[in-house]
This record gives C-alpha cells, structure tokens and sequence, in this order.
C-alpha cells in the first residue's frame, strides 16, 4: 500500500469514529442530571454510563495497547473495581465531567492514530489472540462505539423521543405524530397477525 492510500484509509477510518464520537455526545445535549443517568433497562443501561463506557475502552484500546497509556487514572476499569462500574456516573461526576473526560479520551486516540502506522503491532491482553494491528483496533474501537450508539438511541428516544444522528439530522421520515401514532398501531396489528399466522401448534405432551 502505498503511503498515499495509508493516509487516505487511516482518514477514513478516524471520519468514523469520530462521526461515533460526535453522535454519543449529541445524545447528551440538553438532558438534566437525572434523566442522564435514569437506568432505562432491567440491566440498568443509562446514557451517561454508555458515554462513560466507550470513553474508558477507547482510552485502553488506543493507549495502553500500544503503548501510549491514557494519563489519567481511571479506577472503575480497574480488576478490583465494583462490576460493571464503568457503565454509570458517579453523583459527583457531571455530564459536563463526562463529556470533557471523552474529549480528552479522544484527543489521546488522536495523538496515538496519528504518530503510528495502520500496521503498527499491539497487544490487547484481554483477547484469545492479543496481537493485533492498529488497523484492526481502529475497525474494532469504530463497531463497539456504534454499538454503543444504537443503545443511546433507544435510550433517549424512550427518554424524551429525541431521535437520529443529530440535531439537524433525525434519519427518519418527516412526519407529524398522528403519522407516527398510526404507523405504530400498523406495526403492532401486524405483529399481532403473524403471531396468529406463525403460532406453533400446541403438542399432546401426554
């Protein structure tokens, strides 16, 4: 590959994630205190921790792993750490604390994509195979944020029904609510309909 085209896929690859970046913040935008951290799940999932969270696992993927370590300390990702401690806020940790820790989190990434080759070797010691390449983290890091931000979706959307990529972008149909309210109704007779179409017929367990 010549160092042009490197260039030009390592671009590609940073456009994604930072366009992961920029949607999980958006989620946050003008949400109060409590409604960022409301557990809207039965495992407890909540807006402000799934930031939290990709935030914690950029900062090891794209720091530690290639030895670059992340400066700060962050103890919810530590062995002896609460579970799942990374996945919520503390009271005293604000969206605004948050939000800055991720910005920080990615201007790290930055600096590590940048003075590194796509090839560049690493190790992630958590996995079956722990050498990868940069190239292979950057995909990986790009999938659990996007992960991550479909759950943010959901979650604010049952928040408050903000919706889409951003605040000028809903990536849905512009219509109105009674559209919407019907097109809910079409689905649920719909699913009622085939649960009738596709019921499995009861068996004689005697």
């Amino acid at each position: 590959m010549t160092d042009a085209n490197a260039a030009a896929e390592k671009a590609t690859l940073r456009h994604y994630l930072d366009s992961g970046h920029r949607a999980l913040e958006w989620k946050l935008e003008g949400l109060s205190e409590r409604d960022a951290r409301r557990p809207m799940t039965p495992t407890g999932t909540n807006l402000l921790g799934l930031v939290k969270h990709v935030a914690s696992t950029e900062a090891e993927y794209l720091g530690a792993c290639f030895g670059h370590p992340f400066p700060e300390p962050m103890p919810w990702m530590d062995d002896d750490a609460e579970p799942n401690s990374d996945m919520w806020a503390t009271a005293d940790e604000s969206i605004g604390d948050v939000l800055a820790f991720y910005r920080r989190v990615q201007a790290h990434s930055d600096a590590t994509v940048e003075a590194l080759p796509l090839d560049a070797p690493g190790v992630v010691p958590w996995w079956g195979t722990p050498e990868v390449t940069l190239h292979r983290v950057l995909v990986h890091v790009i999938a659990e944020t996007d992960r991550h931000a479909g759950h943010a979706d959901i979650v604010r959307e049952l928040l408050d029904g903000a919706v889409g990529l951003g605040a000028t972008n809903s990536n849905l149909p512009d219509r109105d609510a009674a559209w919407w309210g019907a097109y809910v109704a079409h689905l649920d007779e719909l699913a009622e309909k085939a649960g009738d179409i596709h019921q499995v017929p009861e068996t004689d367990a005697g």
